[in-house]
This record gives C-alpha cells, sequence and structure tokens, in this order.
C-alpha cells in the first residue's frame, strides 16, 4: 500500500465531512470569526459553546453577539462552580477559587452544543477543556499575557 493509500485510510467518511466543511470555509481576506461562521453553517450547527477565561468576558461577549445573528450560543467561564482551589487540589497551601476547565466542558454538554470554542483559556485549562469537550472544539484566542495573546508576536522580532 502506498503512503497516500496508508494516509487516507486514517480519515473516516465522517472525518471527510469535516474536511470538506473547512475546505468549503475558506474565505479570502476574511477573518477568523467569518470563517468559523461559515464552517459551523456547512456542518449544519445550530449551537456553538464558548469556554473562556473569567479575564475575557467582555470579549467573549462580542464574540458571543457576533455569532448569535446565526447561532444559539452559550458561554461559560473559566470559574464555573466557583470551586475553592484548595478542595480541587487536595492542597490547603493553594488559594483562590480554581478555574475548572471539565466544569466548562461538562456545562457546554448539557447545553447540548455541537461545536465549542476555546478562547483565552490558559496552558493546561485549554488542553483539559478539550479532552473533556464532547464535541469538536477549536481555539479563537490563546492566552498570552506577554504578547496581548498573540503568540506569535515572538517570532516577529
Amino acid at each position: 500500500m502506498s503512503l497516500i493509500e496508508e494516509q487516507k485510510n486514517l480519515y473516516l467518511k465522517s472525518d471527510l465531512k469535516v474536511m470538506r466543511a473547512a475546505e468549503d470555509s475558506l474565505l479570502m481576506g476574511q477573518n477568523r470569526v467569518e470563517e468559523l461562521k461559515l464552517y459551523a453553517e456547512n456542518m449544519g450547527v445550530k449551537r456553538i459553546g464558548i469556554a473562556h477565561c473569567i479575564g475575557m468576558t467582555k470579549e467573549a461577549q462580542k464574540l458571543k453577539e457576533r455569532l448569535s445573528d446565526k447561532f444559539e450560543v452559550y458561554t461559560v467561564d473559566c470559574k464555573y462552580a466557583k470551586i475553592k482551589a484548595s478542595d480541587l487540589l487536595n492542597d490547603e497551601d493553594v488559594t483562590g477559587t480554581s478555574c475548572n476547565p471539565a466544569g466548562q466542558a461538562d456545562y457546554l454538554a448539557q447545553h447540548e452544543t455541537e461545536l465549542n470554542i476555546s478562547f483565552g483559556l490558559c496552558v493546561g485549562h485549554d488542553i483539559m477543556f478539550n479532552m473533556k469537550s464532547k464535541v469538536p472544539t477549536t481555539t479563537l484566542v490563546v492566552k498570552d499575557r506577554e504578547h496581548k495573546h498573540n503568540p506569535f508576536q515572538e517570532f516577529l522580532k
């Protein structure tokens, strides 16, 4: 079997549907949000979830407004359920309220979202959210305090 055939066999029919929708969503000169909206439409998505950092609530709300013209949108911040960090981590030396990426994924699953967006979650928390999400997840914003949430800036120096 050729390498091309081996690689093609890695994809299920449902995977190819995702790949086709992605290909059909490429809008030259458009921004990522517009491409995301077109992708979701092409996939037949009706409900989108946004899991965001509590420090980006205002920005997540703006995204929700931009998506709400075509989709039902649910947002949940990282401090969902307000679990004390010492309780979650079983460590009395840890203070404050813990982030809760598994809880964010569960909240969005309860609202039956069909596509989730990771929006400014911390490294590790974004990984956990993606692992726990029951539906496909894309990252729109990454947390990078030094470079104003654009880690690519580091490579432009």
